[in-house]
């Protein structure tokens, strides 16, 4: 793990630096609370010699339960650390085993008691649509969880991932998943718990207290520019997208090739087309949707029209309000079926680089 930090280091030290410091920082992918406090330490400190923090900065770490102490929780605060997301996923014994879950209701209790006693402003992850997991189950969860006062709740529904434990031990066979209609009532559920306790659905799986949404996922949701530091992680800075090599051994050529070429990344701008798409599925996630006005500006009054044209097919899934000038996707409804909005519009927009107003857009643009 040293040796990784040294090399994340490397990483961030050889990025060039953007005109804004950062506003968020999100320590996740694995198992970060693996970390040492001193390596946190660090490793917030060459963020802010080299790129610098925002004072306000909103710090975030995942951590599962079972695999941090109290003392450890509390140095990661005291290095910086200002909100922490607990895997927790249910809230059943049997339910974290058939997930490959290493860790116990118990340990759950627990963690979220540290947590509680240092941090303060927490986020519960919760899956839906378990094999085997009924109704019942779900709001058991869903009622622990609200009772347990987090500022933030996310609700993922289950996605079968072949390099994960879970997907690795899945038998379709014997570890039946719930249909599409108990998968809906299920997400149905918990916008009506969530919202009629105070959490404000603010994206398509996540909910927050007022003034606790996530800000570090914000920036994906609004296509915003964001650097991304270690093995599989993805940046987003001056319209380029770009991977790190997910394997140590690759991860550590890359970044000896990002110092020797001084932190200069070659690969493809994102065309107008690309950014559009990406505003689109990225910002319907959002209650509050997509302003028509930047939309207008930015790719063009005629592919605007299109989209909202599209979009006017789906009156029970998505509100245009021409007066707020802002289009949106209901709740629960338009949530739950944002996957068949977003292929109408990818075909409605397939031919949109023909659209001369569109043309215009991009020369304009660029």
């Amino acid at each position: 793990m040293a040796q990784y930090v040294d090399w994340l280091c490397q990483e961030i030290r050889a990025t060039p630096k953007e005109a804004q410091p950062l506003r968020t920082v999100f320590f996740g992918g694995g198992t970060p609370s693996l970390l040492s406090v001193e390596q946190v330490i660090t490793l917030l400190a060459t963020l802010q010699d080299s790129l610098n923090l925002t004072a306000t900065a909103e710090i975030s770490m995942e951590m599962d339960p079972g695999t941090f102490t109290l003392a450890q929780l509390q140095g990661f605060c005291d290095a910086g650390v200002n909100r922490i997301s607990l895997g927790v996923q249910a809230f059943q014994d049997e339910l974290l085993q058939v997930c490959g879950r290493t860790h116990t209701v118990a340990q759950i209790e627990d963690a979220i008691a540290m947590v509680r006693e240092t941090c303060g402003n927490f986020s519960l992850d919760l899956i839906s649509g378990l094999p085997g997991q009924t109704l019942a189950q779900w709001e058991e969860s869903l009622r622990v969880a609200i009772a347990s006062h987090p500022t933030h709740i996310s609700t993922y529904d289950l996605v079968l991932e072949p390099t994960t434990v879970f997907g690795k031990r899945y038998q379709p066979g014997s570890q039946p998943l719930p249909t599409d209609d108990h998968a809906a009532q299920m997400y149905r559920l918990a916008s009506q718990r969530l919202s009629a306790t105070g959490y404000r659905h603010y994206e398509v799986s996540n909910y927050a207290r007022p003034s606790f949404e996530c800000r570090h996922n914000q920036v994906y949701w609004q296509n915003e520019a964001y650097y991304g530091f270690g093995m599989g992680a993805t940046s987003y800075v001056n319209f380029q997208r770009f991977s790190r090599p997910r394997t140590r051994e690759a991860y550590f050529t890359w970044v000896q090739s990002l110092v020797a070429a001084q932190g200069q990344i070659d690969c493809p701008v994102d065309t107008l087309q690309d950014r559009l798409l990406e505003t689109l599925m990225l910002g319907l996630r959002l209650a509050d949707g997509l302003q028509i006005e930047p939309l207008q500006q930015q790719f063009g009054s005629s592919s605007v029209a299109r989209i909202l044209d599209c979009l006017r097919s789906y009156p029970d899934w998505v509100a245009v309000d021409s007066i707020e000038g802002r289009v949106r996707l209901t709740d629960p409804e338009g949530f739950l079926f944002s996957n068949q909005v977003l292929v109408a519009l990818w075909e409605a927009l397939s031919d949109n680089e023909q659209d001369p107003s569109f043309q215009a857009a991009l020369y304009t643009r660029e």
